[in-house]
């Protein structure tokens, strides 16, 4: 659905994205994560012909972004993180203004609307003045707007920004049922959203693709995919003098330190060993009173901070 090769976006001499490629499979639901500045808003512009490229080949859906822009822009709908929206205007006026601008057949415009509104669950606003709704109702509304057309793909820059937790489930179960019959590209710092809602994760850094993987391979790169959490009542310098040692041990960590009392360590073996058999060893040999010792799987937050710190 998305082929990008070399894509490069200069801006006076900046480099925003530095010659990067990727693919999005139809059907497919891709998270693209990186901090602030990184180049996804810029990327998502310029896939939804917002912006045009320095560098580089884009085709979606088979059609070249420069060349074929008409054809791609049928096919692609695009919520930017900043949703622009007529005010004064009435949600279901809204979206037919929408919806006319967007080509859509004059005997279908009534359907569209009807079936976007049932989807991002605006049938009791319709009649509403946009101005008077909630940032939850007009992120709706935004959505709408980018599916009223009914596009074979949708490019979302974080569309759960400044939603409260109820509002942000309701977006993401959204959006999981839009993918399945949409391919989606999804921009959000929200990670547990992804982990939730995405199958592969493209993560960018200073303008440059640094992962593209499943958010489980990708939490897999984290020291060995997890750690051990211990908690023993013993001194916390006795509790990384002990354990250390161990074979296939990487790193003893102390989260809170103890003199004499209760002591929390995370440890970190090598990747695919279970140790905690042997840490276990070394709790009963020194008689430690043992409150916890339990995996603590790898989030894709601490493979997003690992690939993307300096």
């Amino acid at each position: 659905m998305i082929e990008v090769e070399n894509l490069s976006k200069t801006y006076s001499g900046v480099h925003a994205v530095r010659n990067i490629s990727f693919h999005v499979n139809k059907g497919e639901i891709v998270g693209f994560l990186g901090p602030n500045g990184a180049g996804k808003s810029t990327t998502m512009k310029v896939l939804a012909g917002y912006l045009p490229p320095t560098d580089g080949k884009i085709r979606i859906a088979g059609y070249d972004v420069i060349t074929e822009s008409l054809e791609v822009r049928k096919r692609i709908g695009y919520m930017p993180e900043n949703v622009p929206l007529y005010t004064d205007m009435r949600v279901n006026e809204f979206l037919r203004f929408r919806a006319e601008l967007k080509k859509v057949a004059r005997r279908r415009i009534k359907d569209r609307v009807e079936t976007v509104k049932e989807l991002c669950h605006l049938k009791d606003v319709g009649s509403k003045i946009i101005g008077t709704l909630s940032k939850g109702y007009r992120q709706r509304v935004g959505l709408a707007d980018a599916m009223v057309h009914d596009p074979d793909l949708l490019i979302l820059d974080e569309p759960t920004i400044g939603l409260d937790p109820n509002q942000i489930r309701s977006v993401r179960d959204l959006i999981r049922d839009l993918g399945k019959h949409h391919t989606i590209l999804l921009s959000t710092h929200i990670l547990s959203e992804v982990e939730l809602t995405c199958g592969r994760v493209l993560v960018i850094h200073r303008g440059r693709i640094e992962a593209s993987d499943t958010p489980a391979n990708l939490t897999r790169l984290v020291r060995g995919g997890g750690s051990i959490l211990l908690e023993v009542k013993a001194p916390s310098a006795d509790v990384v003098a002990r354990i250390q040692p161990l074979p296939n041990i990487e790193d003893v960590e102390i989260v809170l330190p103890g003199t004499g009392d209760w002591t929390v360590a995370k440890i970190f073996a090598k990747p695919g060993v279970d140790v905690r058999e042997d840490i276990f060893g070394v709790v009963r040999q020194n008689n430690w009173p043992l409150r916890e010792l339990a995996r603590v799987k790898a989030t894709l937050e601490e493979a997003f901070v690992e690939l993307t710190q300096d």
